[in-house]
């Protein structure tokens, strides 16, 4: 309408809403919130072990259940060495499929055995094989699954397993890195590291020996800190046993490799005694990366077959690291750690009471400009002069520079360090010093770590230091000795040194002769090889004059048997001829 006509036109404003839109519009914030929270809260309970279940099973124990059925399980054919170790583990599967043998004795089975050592020596393996070998369920879980955020979960857990394991037995159940829980607890509670895994730790030593006995739950656990281990976890009626998995020796490291030689195409002359001997204090995973890495070397030189001196720079490559022989040195840098390497050889060599020297090498590699490598002895005990011609081994690449330059250098760093520790264990450790006497300040129970204090008085901490250092200063002037004894095979094996970069035994045998030690373990085997000979040649001699002997008492036995026979018809003729006839 228009203002002509004289009508009025009423505007009449109105506000309309939708009332759903408005509602959702007030809800959506809350809605984005809640979702969030159960989102999160869901990702966080997977992430923690919760399982499918979401943030209510986050109290579940996430164990892995072996049974008899797998196809691919590990045996104890599998495991190579740990004879001792197997012994012990195979009689608590033996006890399972045979229980009636022990019981009709009043034999009890373990409730837990606890098997300790270094790491790499075939723990967990041997835990594999159990699984195998037994033919009850076997749950399998690591100690750092216990750990959680929440207050109340890890305790929680342990009640968890430990239902589940009852549920199932006779079975056994193992525990991996028991030290993440199994801590030693603090005295002092205010300075408590973590108050929820001593909870955690009392609800593990409640369910294994509490009020309610678990009849039937055997319990295995790996851990390669022993001493840190609470000693409530460790006493009888909970870990009856503590099996001990050390390093192997030659013989257990051999069958080592024939276990991880079987899928590699090799050399048909290798040797794996050879291997063995060349790989001292290598545990089995050490070994199980010596063959990888062999196999690796062997391939990126386009190989067939993995050859002896694929395993040597196997071996180099995991002790050393890898060759840099890009790395940039001077003439003269290298013209020093030449004369450095070869003092260390030099005094090794000469020294009869050192390790045997295998190579010396100036190649860089690793963090070392230079190495001499050796093949120690496997000994049980180590006397004071093996020790100090050792320190002077360690000494000789020191000695040898500020004999031939009249200056040090910062090369012997690494030398320098293991000296140092190794002059302070022999006084303060191993009581080899006259001043501090037969005292051992030495903790096995790791428990000295922690203390504030050291366990004896200043006056005798320097009494030690005085020590060492004469310690030191006496192996240094028996290096500086040998060498300078010995300057021209010395300077001659600096010099091979810079012409070829590596040096084996031979020409270091070359150069000064065999060592005294070969000489007299030689002769020695020598000796031992005429005296059997000897001994052969009597016992032969003895076996033929015993066969003449026993020859004529035949013959003699069987002259009078036939003497005795004619003797016999002789008679019988007689009587029947003097018989008369009926």
């Amino acid at each position: 309408m228009t203002a002509e006509s004289g009508n009025k036109v009423v505007l009449v404003y109105e506000n309309r809403e939708n009332s759903w839109t408005s509602i959702l519009l007030q809800m959506l914030p809350w809605i984005i919130i809640i979702g969030g929270w159960f989102f999160l809260m869901s990702r966080m309970s997977r992430g923690a072990g919760g399982g499918a279940g979401g943030i209510m099973n986050v109290g579940k124990a996430r164990a892995q259940v072996f049974d008899k059925e797998n196809s691919k399980k590990v045996t104890f054919k599998d495991v190579a060495g740990l004879e001792e170790a197997k012994v012990e583990i195979m009689e608590i599967v033996d006890f399972l499929k045979n229980p009636d043998k022990y019981k009709s004795i009043g034999a009890k089975i373990p409730k837990g055995a606890l098997l300790v050592g270094p790491p790499g020596t075939g723990k967990t393996l041997l835990a594999k094989a159990v699984a195998g070998e037994a033919n009850v369920p076997f749950l399998s879980i690591s100690g750092s699954d216990f750990v959680e955020m929440f207050v109340g979960v890890g305790a929680s857990r342990v009640r968890d397993l430990f239902e589940q394991a009852k549920q199932k037995a006779p079975c056994i159940l193992f525990i991996d890195e028991i030290d993440a829980i199994g801590r030693a607890r603090g005295k002092n509670a205010g300075f408590s590291g973590n108050d929820e895994r001593e909870n955690t730790l009392n609800q593990l030593l409640t369910e294994m020996d509490g009020f309610q006995t678990n009849t039937g739950v055997i319990v295995l656990a790996a851990t390669n800190r022993v001493d840190i281990l609470d000693k409530a976890l460790m006493r009888a009626g909970r870990f009856d046993r503590q099996i001990e998995v050390g390093l192997p020796d030659v013989k257990e490291r051999e069958e080592i490799f024939d276990v991880h030689l079987r899928p590699l195409k090799l050399d048909p002359e290798l040797d794996r005694t050879f291997l063995a001997k060349q790989t001292p204090g290598f545990s089995g995973a050490d070994i199980a990366n010596v063959c990888n890495e062999a196999a690796l070397i062997a391939a990126r030189h386009n190989k067939k077959y993995v050859s002896r001196e694929d395993f040597l720079a196997a071996i180099d490559r995991i002790i050393g690291g890898l060759e840099r022989k890009n790395k940039i040195i001077s003439d003269e840098e290298k013209r020093v750690i030449a004369y450095h390497e070869a003092g260390h050889a030099t005094v090794s060599w000469i020294l009869e009471n050192a390790s045997p020297l295998i190579k010396v090498t100036i190649i860089p590699r690793g963090k070392s400009l230079g190495a001499a490598w050796y093949l120690p002895e496997e000994r049980q005990i180590t006397t004071r002069e093996q020790m100090m011609d050792e320190l002077a081994a360690m000494l000789g690449g020191r000695v040898s520079e500020q004999i031939n330059f009249g200056e040090v250098s910062t090369g012997a760093l690494n030398d320098l360090e293991r000296a140092t520790k190794m002059a302070y264990a022999m006084v303060a450790y191993y009581g080899m010093s006259e001043k501090v006497g037969t005292i051992s300040y030495y903790d096995s129970t790791g428990q000295s770590d922690m203390a504030l204090t050291k366990p004896y008085s200043e006056l005798t901490a320097q009494q030690i230091d005085a020590e060492a250092k004469n310690t030191i200063a006496e192996a240094y002037a028996m290096a500086a000795e040998v060498l300078r004894s010995h300057a021209d095979g010395l300077k001659e094996l600096a010099e091979l040194l810079l012409e070829r970069e590596v040096v084996f035994t031979e020409d270091v045998e070359r150069i000064f002769g065999k060592r005294k030690k070969d000489i007299l373990r030689e002769r020695k085997e020598a000796e031992q090889k005429a005296l059997a000979e000897r001994k052969a040649a009597s016992g032969d001699a003895e076996e033929a004059a015993g066969k003449k002997e026993v020859a004529p008492a035949e013959s003699r036995k069987d002259e009078e048997k036939i003497s005795g026979t004619a003797a016999s018809a002789v008679s019988d003729g007689k009587s029947s001829a003097e018989t008369p006839e009926v």
